[in-house]
């Protein structure tokens, strides 16, 4: 009896080791994930916060270290010193600076604080290609500022197999990899920490278009896509997967499309503006009122099996006055037929089409070319050509058409309304007032 009762013993305490061992591999797992996909770093060269990695002036990116500067020559260190750790050192330059993470593919909410003891600091921080996150952020001497917002990162590879057919231009471009690169410029920039931590409920905007939408890599070019983050609080994420030359008909054949629908998810939102290049002659041509209709209900029904809401832009105008100074209606009739699309399908319409030709009279045929790329020779490194663009917008026009969507949605039924920034700008594009009312507008909200 005795030696049963001894093997019994023995049996329970090896099935409770066993146990025991289980569960801290799971929590081990767990930890490491966990560590994954969270980090902190403290900037400078002083005192390192409790839990903190510290950053270096020379902490140069590898891909050993997971993290680092991608270009430290002109990157600096001062010590303020004091008690608190945090705040008693930072990394600054005079010149635009990179900071890169490695992550996996998601959505990430970073976490900054910027500031300095005793100098004013003025610091515009941008997020993988160009995308504004924050827009001069000022600090007098001795204050802090602690601001946050969703960045998110993604690869070309598509869950369930294959990839998107990415143009050689996209080839090593920082929004189709797997880090996370913050960018920081302007006056002062003073960086003192940075959290980030990967989140997986936040509501995702995709957006779906062309180059006017498009997270434009090289200056002076921007679109309205890669400004529009800056116009969201930190619940939103803005996954723009627009970009240049696409139609909707080539954005399914390559894939985008397919990449998008293989991550959103119920909540989300798909925001939909082509016809730039759909109506030029050639493999992706599709007709107004017939097939390009019937590939705008196409990328509407995916939205919605996948439980996310459809919004429809239409394209804004190009730069082409009359004799007048009125603008030059250059996209035929597909801005109609998606308006007639939102209506017969019962979705979201932002009327950007009918925005931009107020925002472009309104500023006439001479000072518009200031909201797009219209530049003499030399005004940009290795530029030795006059830039003359009709299509595409510098960041200033980028910056007042993301502002249109923005107060669009704010005024809108969408659920998305609640989460657009409470100090959105006035508008500011008057020549005469300086000010804009958009409610004057036509279809200057979103129609449902």
């Amino acid at each position: 009896m005795i030696r049963r009762q001894l093997n019994a013993t023995l049996i329970f305490r090896i099935i409770m080791t066993g146990f025991a061992i289980a569960c801290m591999v799971l929590i081990t797992k767990a930890t490491a994930q966990t560590d994954k996909e969270s980090f902190k770093f403290d900037f400078g060269s002083g005192k390192v916060a409790s839990g903190y990695r510290q950053v270096l002036p020379t902490t140069v990116y590898s891909k050993e270290l997971g993290y680092g500067f991608l270009d430290p020559a002109a990157i600096s260190s001062i010590d303020r010193g004091g008690d608190d750790a945090l705040r008693c050192d930072f990394c600054t330059s005079d010149k635009p600076f990179f900071f890169t993470v490695d992550v996996s593919e998601g959505n990430y909410r970073v976490t900054i604080t910027l500031g300095d003891q005793i100098s004013e600091s003025i610091t515009t921080v941008k997020a993988e290609s160009r995308r504004l996150m924050l827009k001069k952020v000022q600090t007098l001497p001795g204050e802090f500022e602690t601001r946050t917002f969703i960045v998110n990162v993604r690869n070309s590879q598509i869950a369930g197999g294959g990839q998107v057919r990415l143009k050689d231009r996209e080839i090593g471009v920082v929004h189709w990899d797997n880090q996370l690169t913050l960018q920081f410029s302007n006056k002062n920039p003073c960086v003192y920490a940075i959290e980030i931590t990967k989140v997986d409920d936040a509501i995702t905007v995709y957006l779906a278009g062309d180059s006017t939408v498009t997270d434009q890599t090289r200056e002076p070019w921007a679109s309205w896509g890669q400004m529009l983050p800056r116009f969201f609080k930190p619940d939103v994420a803005i996954a723009n997967h627009a970009e240049s030359g696409e139609s909707l008909k080539s954005f399914i054949g390559e894939r985008r499309l397919e990449k998008i629908l293989s991550q959103i998810k119920a909540g989300d939102y798909l925001f939909i503006q082509f016809a730039h290049n759909d109506q030029k002659p050639g493999s992706a041509h599709v007709e107004p009122f017939t097939t390009y209709k019937e590939h705008l209900k196409l990328f509407i029904n995916e939205a919605r099996k996948h439980g996310a809401t459809a919004v429809l832009v239409t394209s804004m105008h190009r730069r082409r006055f009359d004799a007048e100074g009125k603008i030059i209606n250059t996209l035929g009739d597909y801005p109609e037929a998606m308006r007639q699309t939102a209506t017969g399908e019962n979705v979201a319409l932002i009327d950007l089409n009918a925005m931009s030709k107020v925002f472009f009279e309104a500023l006439g045929p001479e000072k518009s070319k200031k909201a797009f790329v219209h530049y003499p020779a030399g005004t940009f490194p290795g530029q030795n050509e006059e830039l003359k663009d009709d299509s595409h917008f510098n960041e200033y026009g980028a910056y007042e058409i993301a502002r249109y969507v923005a107060e669009a949605i704010k005024k809108s039924n969408l659920d998305l309304a609640k989460y657009v920034i409470d100090d959105l700008p006035a508008q500011n594009i008057n020549p005469k007032t300086s000010r804009f009312d958009i409610k004057s507008i036509p279809g200057h909200a979103v129609r449902q």
